[in-house]
């Protein structure tokens, strides 16, 4: 292998695994047990933090529970007993923000997956996963936050089937087959 390669590699790796080595373990268990009593879950963000947030609404559709990505023509409304998903590095994202406030007019819950515990996003939050990415990076913008966010949603999509007691082949039975 290129050593410049290993390199970046051994580079980033090492920041994406500083960063879920201080996710507090809590916080992810509390956004579990959120998905797992609410009558359905949704997920926004814009940009990068959108396309994580769109895998685990997919993640949470394989594990059997009613998921759906707010914006998606085929999303229902949400209302009271339903949870928003809010991923924003900043927190401050103008679109991720307004879909949060109207979700907690609806009296849906919102948690807030941020790097921003203190932004307008995670103080509306009812709870909040801090994805703390502080310091500098060697990768552009917010690049070690989606990284990180993306392993950390997978992490407890493994913690739910787990505690669900699915198998690999009833995931893949929920698995799109038009692709």
């Amino acid at each position: 292998m290129d050593d410049a390669f290993q390199r970046s590699c051994e580079e980033v790796t090492a920041e994406i695994a500083s960063a879920l080595a201080e996710v507090d373990p809590r916080e992810v268990a509390a956004l579990e047990e959120a998905v797992l009593a609410c009558e359905q879950s949704f997920v926004a963000g814009a940009g990068r933090s959108g396309l994580v947030a769109r895998c685990f609404a997919m993640r949470l559709r394989h594990l059997g529970l009613p998921a759906h990505v707010v914006g998606e023509t085929t999303a229902p409304p949400a209302k009271s007993g339903d949870l928003v998903i809010a991923v924003s590095r900043s927190g401050e994202t103008p679109t991720t923000c307004a879909v949060a406030r109207a979700a907690i007019r609806l009296g849906a819950r919102v948690i807030a997956v941020t790097a921003s515990p203190d932004s307008p996003l995670g103080r509306d939050a009812s709870a909040r996963v801090v994805i703390p990415t502080g310091g500098g990076s060697v990768q552009f913008g917010g690049s070690v936050f989606e990284q990180t966010v993306m392993l950390m949603f997978d992490v407890a999509a493994l913690r739910l089937q787990r505690r669900l007691g699915l198998s690999e082949d009833e995931m893949r039975a929920r698995h799109a087959n038009l692709e």
